[in-house]
């Protein structure tokens, strides 16, 4: 089947190349010339793991190509997904003006009958106004929302082998060939869910709504059992079991960031806002996230005092996941900010994101490309990302070059009594901080 992509972000691009992995003859189409260029020679603008391989492959085999050329680029295509950003506007909403700006391009240059598949996250409603933009082609253009739920860092694996397919539509033959075009991936039974537009745009903004309910919750959980002198992990384990809670997504932290859970739960507070509902429960799980990302310069606070700003302090993990380099509304960015604001000196690392945070920082920090090199004259360690390669480090050395020899851990990614053993303090979420010779 031939296929147009509109954005080659994250989401279209993988969504792109995924499809033409499965056979698909694919045109991904964005207005940046430059990032076309880079594609084109197999240079991907994103972290994700498996993604460069299979876009160079798949561009040799001629199954995957990019162009600036909007009307070109869909000239073939029979379904054209429309994958461009949606940011948070300054009211709080999803801005939706290259969404429509698309729309009405699409409108002008269709000359052939097609399917136009929302995969941007938008509010409920959007469809039905792109459908009205899209009467005005040449010849019958069929809408749908397609929303996606894809993980960063396991984006490949999710587009492959999906928990299920959510479609939209409001005739059941685009629901079909959309259908045939998912096949390939619903090998192992898994469900392709037909809905009306309005129940498909809200189901992506209801699942982001409750996994980042789950991460305030326990974040929320593990503060009070930091109080009473409970432990979160055991308490986590206690409530886990039940089969009616489980483990996903309960994980205590320092906070979700990211492209998705901060944006989607405000745009889901604005939608309840212009219908004139409350949005109690969702205010609360922004706003318990966003005291959550102060936890760990409160801990900093706490244990130094005053002596906080004269301390140098090293970060390990400033992308708000592992396995990817997206920084947006990374919990390390705000801990940073809050160094910084105090003139406190501060040392980073991580795996793939240090490019992006030089960006945001310049010289302003002190970059490491390997993790023990970032601690070499420093204070303390935090650790703000759950990477692999921070899961196993040597206390002994680490103990031997941090100088306050104070670790806090915003994942819980250690045992404490490992980390003291090699003669640190220990400091994490929702435990009581261990120090050497504790008992």
């Amino acid at each position: 089947m031939n296929i147009a992509i509109i954005g080659t972000g994250y989401v279209g691009l993988v969504t792109g190349t995924c499809l033409a992995e499965s056979g698909n003859q694919v045109c991904c189409i964005d207005i940046d010339q430059n990032k076309i260029d880079r594609l084109r020679n197999g240079l991907i603008p994103i972290f994700e793991p498996g993604l460069e391989e299979l876009v160079r492959r798949n561009t040799k085999e001629e199954r995957l190509t990019f162009t600036t050329d909007l009307a070109k680029g869909i000239q073939d295509a029979r379904i054209v997904f429309i994958a461009v950003g949606t940011p948070q506007s300054m009211a709080g909403s999803a801005d939706l003006g290259t969404v429509f700006h698309v729309a009405r391009l699409l409108a002008e240059s269709i000359e052939t009958p097609k399917i136009v598949a929302i995969k941007s996250t938008v509010p409920v409603g959007t469809n039905a106004k792109v459908a009205e933009i899209l009467k005005s082609a040449k010849c019958r253009v069929d809408s749908a929302s397609n929303p996606e739920f894809l993980k960063e860092g396991a984006a490949i694996a999710d587009f492959s082998k999906p928990d299920r397919v959510v479609v939209g539509v409001r005739d059941l033959q685009v629901a079909e060939e959309l259908h045939n075009l998912y096949r390939p991936f619903l090998r192992t039974e898994r469900p392709f869910l037909v809905m009306s537009p309005e129940s498909a745009e809200m189901t992506k903004y209801v699942a982001n709504a409750m996994l980042a309910t789950k991460i305030s919750f326990i974040n929320e959980m593990a503060n009070l059992c930091e109080t009473v002198r409970a432990d979160i992990n055991d308490v986590r384990k206690g409530i886990g079991h039940d089969e009616r809670i489980g483990f996903q997504f309960l994980f205590p932290g320092a906070g979700y960031g990211g492209s998705c859970f901060p944006k989607d739960i405000r745009a889901v507070i604005h939608m309840a806002k212009d219908n004139g509902l409350p949005s109690v429960l969702m205010g609360a799980v922004d706003e318990v996230n966003e005291q959550q990302k102060c936890v760990l310069f409160q801990k900093l606070k706490r244990h130094f005092g005053d002596s906080l700003a004269s301390k140098t302090i090293a970060i390990w993990g400033l992308s708000f996941k592992p396995r990817t380099d997206d920084i947006r509304e990374a919990p390390a960015l705000s801990l940073i900010r809050e160094l910084l604001e105090i003139g406190c000196p501060v040392r980073v690392h991580d795996p793939v994101a240090l490019n992006n945070v030089r960006e945001l920082f310049g010289d302003k920090l002190s970059y490491s490309t390997k993790p023990m090199e970032t601690v070499e004259g420093a204070n303390a360690l935090v650790i703000c990302t759950e990477w692999k390669e921070f899961q196993n480090p040597d206390f002994s050395q680490l103990s031997l070059k941090l100088s306050d020899k104070l670790i806090i851990d915003g994942r819980n990614l250690y045992n404490a009594d490992s980390v003291t053993a090699g003669g640190l303090t220990y400091d994490s979420i929702g435990r009581a901080k261990a120090t050497p010779g504790q008992t």
